[in-house]
C-alpha cells in the first residue's frame, strides 16, 4: 500500500516523523516549498508499503498553514507519488457542546468549507460548502480503534465569526480546521481516497481566545495525533 499523509505544521508532524524514522528527501517538490519525508513500512501480513509524510513548507519563517498550502502540497503529492490513500492528520477546533475535549482524537466522516458565502443557486451553494465524502473504510476504522467520529469543516482563518458557526450549526460540522476540505477538494478531483484523523487543540464554545488555547495544546494535541496514527498505520497496512 502506498499511503500519504498530509499534515500542515512541522510540529504535528514531528512526533509521527520521529517514531517512524522517516528521512527527509530533498527537494523533491523544488520549486515548491512542500517537503517530503519517507520511507518503508513492513506490515505483519509481510506486505511493504510505503509511508510518504508531505508537509506544506514554510516561507517567512513559520509554516505554511491555511487552503491554498494545502491544495497545492496535495496536488503535487498526488501527481508525483500516486498514493491509493490521503490521510489528513492534523490539528482542530472542537465544541465542548458536542463532547469535544483538548487532545481528544477524531476520524472524520464528511468534509466541507464553512467561511465560502457564495450568493446564487443552489449549484453555487453546493460547489461553495463542498461536502466531500471520506473514505468508504473510515466507519470500520474509527470503530475498531474506538473513536469518535465528527464531521469536519474548514475555513480560511484560525479564529470563527458568527456567520461562520451559523453554517457550521445549520450543517452538523463538530470539527473546525484550516486544511480539510482543501485537501478533499483536490482528491475529489483525482478520484483519491481520503481519510481524516483531527485531533483537539481549542475549544469554539469555552470563551478562550482561540490562538492561545490552541498553542497552548498544540503539543499535546500531536503526541496524541502521533500515537492514534500509528494504529491507523497498523490498520492500513494489514488489514486492507
Amino acid at each position: 500500500m502506498n499511503i500519504l499523509y498530509i499534515i500542515a505544521m512541522q510540529a504535528e508532524a514531528q512526533p509521527f516523523i520521529e517514531h517512524y524514522g522517516v528521512e527527509e528527501v530533498k527537494d523533491f517538490f523544488a520549486p515548491l516549498p512542500c517537503k517530503l519525508y519517507q520511507t518503508t513500512i513492513q506490515g505483519t501480513n509481510g506486505e511493504t508499503s510505503t509511508l510518504n509524510v508531505v508537509l506544506n513548507g514554510r516561507q517567512h519563517g513559520s509554516d505554511l498553514v491555511g487552503c491554498e498550502a494545502a491544495s497545492v502540497a496535495t496536488l503535487a503529492a498526488i501527481q508525483k507519488l500516486h498514493p491509493d490513500i490521503v490521510v489528513n492528520s492534523g490539528t482542530c477546533g472542537g465544541f465542548q457542546s458536542k463532547g469535544a475535549d483538548i487532545a481528544k482524537v477524531y476520524i472524520g466522516n464528511a468534509c466541507m468549507f464553512h467561511d465560502r458565502r457564495v450568493p446564487g443557486d443552489d449549484e453555487w451553494g453546493t460547489q461553495a460548502l463542498g461536502n466531500y465524502p471520506v473514505w468508504e473504510g473510515a466507519k470500520a476504522l474509527a470503530e475498531h480503534l474506538h473513536l469518535p467520529m465528527g464531521k469536519v469543516t474548514t475555513g480560511s482563518s484560525l479564529d470563527m465569526q458568527p456567520c461562520d458557526l451559523q453554517i457550521i450549526q445549520e450543517n452538523g460540522g463538530e470539527l473546525k480546521d484550516m486544511e480539510g476540505a482543501a485537501v478533499a477538494f483536490v482528491c475529489s478531483l483525482l478520484d483519491t481516497p481520503i481519510l481524516f484523523v483531527k485531533s483537539v487543540t481549542d475549544l469554539c464554545d469555552s470563551g478562550a481566545e482561540t490562538f492561545e488555547e490552541f498553542s497552548r495544546n498544540l503539543a499535546k494535541a500531536s503526541q496524541a495525533l502521533k500515537e492514534t496514527n500509528i494504529k491507523v498505520i497498523d490498520h492500513l497496512t494489514n488489514a486492507l
